[in-house]
């Protein structure tokens, strides 16, 4: 008994060390490879206690194991977009200017009724009231009402043609990387972003977060000087 105790203690702390080092997150954000780590590292936990035979060593490894390869994952995602869209896959439109993008939630397998569970859970019974509705990568449905529909804020009242937009602020660049679809939803032109990076003395590779809407409106952070 005292033997389980202890290796139930052991692998208890190697645990929560590891989880502390790949970081917070809720269980319903986990992406799908931190998904797979955790079922993967709550499986060796269980066969190693319950299985007195096992080496303590031989579940304390494949854990750490387990660890380092996320972290690295996560940091190789971190830099390169591509590798991220590979590892989490990206967020999809479902709705868009108050229209039900059919094919994307085919790709999905997302049906009426999950559309319409998913709004619900949002506080929307009526799918008129939707402009956008984006699947994140873990799954949740994000969701953008349309004008008539959102709370009254100070925003609406001291610029209403402004907070009228049915479309969301979109990240134009993100870590220096552009992305030019966002111009073509937003009907923005390049001549428009090479002004606003003028004026905010700003190029593209030095641009951490970059958002827009259709009314130019914008907000801008430039990245962290290195130390």
């Amino acid at each position: 008994m005292f033997v389980v105790l202890f290796r139930t203690l052991i692998i208890y702390f190697v645990i929560i060390v590891c989880l502390r080092i790949m970081g917070k997150r809720q269980l319903g954000e986990l992406q799908p490879s931190e998904f797979v780590i955790a079922i993967l590292i709550s499986n060796i936990a269980t066969l190693s206690i319950e299985d007195t035979d096992v080496p303590l060593i031989g579940a304390v490894v494949p854990i750490i194991m387990l660890m380092s390869a996320e972290v690295i994952l996560s940091y190789i995602t971190l830099k390169n977009s591509k590798a991220q869209e590979v590892v989490t896959g990206h967020p999809v439109t479902v709705i868009s200017n108050g229209n039900i993008n059919q094919k994307s939630m085919r790709e999905l397998r997302f049906s009426i009724e999950d559309l319409m569970s998913q709004l619900r859970i949002n506080g929307i019974f009526d799918i008129r009231e939707v402009a956008w509705a984006i699947v994140e990568t873990n799954g949740q449905l994000t969701v953008y009402p349309k004008f008539e529909a959102r709370p009254l804020t100070p925003d609406a009242v001291f610029s209403p043609e402004t907070s009228a937009c049915d479309t969301p602020p979109m990240v134009l660049i993100s870590d220096g990387e552009l992305n030019p679809k966002v111009l073509e939803i937003c009907n923005l032109s390049e001549r428009w972003l090479k002004n606003v990076l003028k004026e905010n003395d700003a190029s593209v590779e030095n641009v951490f977060l970059m958002t827009c809407d259709p009314t130019a409106r914008y907000y801008l952070v430039k990245k962290e000087a290195a130390k």
